[in-house]
């Protein structure tokens, strides 16, 4: 293995080329077949697409032969741009993840899937793997298309097979039946870049790279109402108020919420930042997880309530409408947020709302209705106030800046 003192991070590379790939984390280390699984499961790594499920388990679930593995690079989330500056700055740490999980599997089949824009990256990188001579399956490149359930599994293995990109039957995993009926892996690119760097620098130097019991480091995106936007890369474990200061540079008394893991996450109310870590047993228990490794800044001049209808309105726009919840549920919630968001007078209340979100829930085709239900509650609860002042007529935006005037 490599020697950790020549680690800088996922994105440490001052370019993308393969030569100072090499130079900054050397060559890509072989093994034989049920060392990777072993390593992950030692180092506790979990997937960076949304789900948070553990890497190794989901390698120990492939059954069958020929099999398929897919880099999920789609990234529909809009406030999320991690995998697409990795993909822009660190394609063989990418690459170098997909051959990792390949030899793994036995699998002479891979796929790269990403928006059309960042696949000429990739095309780059692989063209210097073949001048360089490296022998490595062939990875074939297909382009997601700009839509926010796009990069959900299901979805990435229908638009390779040539289908519409939108989920299908969840009750069959893909890594029993996926691409064109055979065993697929599909991890997010992250989630390879980590693999290529815990098969170079082991398990225990992942695990101690986070915060007390957490293990190994994320890229988040931030944004909203921040000093310092954009991509970075932080330890799992972080109190979120300590990592809005330290990598947003905003302090928290300026902030109203803060939206952790995008449109399919939760919001979390300021006072609680210093008690919640960056983890997902943590940020369950506030009704949150680290989805898509977002973090989105709330200001006290921006509605809370106005922000999160805007969201669903989007995220009903963007279902599958094949299921009841989609083509219905959904919208009605859209509906229902917007008027009492901006609409004074509206016969909607919190529990109407609740009881709306509680028909959608665990009725859906795929996990688009749940993920937009968890964001509803959120918002229910931790704008409470201002849904009291909207129901009055007022907003609690509008108060504050004429207080202020």
């Amino acid at each position: 293995m490599t020697t950790e003192s020549t680690y800088a991070g996922l994105l440490a590379a001052c370019s993308p080329d393969l030569a100072t790939h090499t130079a900054l984390h050397g060559h890509n280390p072989r093994s034989s077949p049920g060392t990777l699984s072993r390593l992950l499961a030692d180092a506790g790594l979990h997937g960076k697409g949304g789900a948070a499920f553990s890497t190794a388990r989901k390698l120990d679930s492939v059954t069958g032969r020929r099999v398929v593995v897919i880099a999920n690079g789609s990234e529909g989330e809009p406030l999320s741009d991690k995998d697409a500056v990795l993909l822009e700055r660190a394609p063989h740490l990418v690459l170098d993840g997909l051959q990792l999980v390949a030899h793994e599997c036995g699998s002479e089949e891979t796929y790269l899937y990403a928006g059309s824009q960042l696949l000429q990256f990739v095309r780059n990188a692989l063209k210097e793997r073949r001048t360089a001579g490296l022998t490595e399956p062939l990875v074939t490149l297909v382009a997601s298309p700009k839509t926010f359930i796009s990069g959900e599994t299901s979805a990435v293995v229908g638009t390779i097979e040539g289908r519409a990109p939108i989920p299908r039957d969840r009750s069959v995993h893909s890594t029993v039946a996926g691409l064109n009926g055979r065993p697929t892996v599909v991890h997010n690119v992250e989630t390879l870049a980590h693999i290529a760097l815990i098969a170079r620098y082991g398990p225990e130097w992942f695990r101690t790279r986070g915060l007390g019991d957490a293990s190994g480091t994320t890229l988040i995106t931030l944004s909203g109402d921040v000093t310092v936007s954009g991509v970075v890369e932080i330890p799992m474990g972080i109190p979120l108020d300590q990592l809005v200061t330290q990598y947003a540079r905003t302090d928290t008394p300026s902030i109203r919420a803060v939206l952790v893991g995008g449109f399919h996450g939760g919001w979390i109310d300021a006072q609680d930042l210093p008690t919640t870590t960056m983890t997902t047993t943590a940020l369950a228990t506030v009704g949150a997880s680290p989805g898509a490794g977002v973090i989105h800044v709330l200001g006290h001049a921006r509605c809370g309530l106005k922000t999160s209808a805007d969201i669903v309105e989007y995220l009903a726009d963007q279902s599958a409408r094949q299921c009841g919840p989609c083509i219905n549920g959904i919208p009605r919630l859209a509906r229902a947020l917007s008027e009492i968001a901006y609409r004074s007078g509206s016969v909607h209340t919190q529990e109407s709302i609740r009881y709306l979100a509680d028909l959608v829930e665990g009725r859906g085709a795929c996990k688009h209705p749940d993920g937009t239900v968890r964001l509803v509650r959120s918002s229910l609860h931790v704008f409470q106030h201002d849904l009291r002042m909207h129901a009055a007529g007022a907003c609690e935006v509008n108060t504050r800046m004429g207080a202020a005037s």
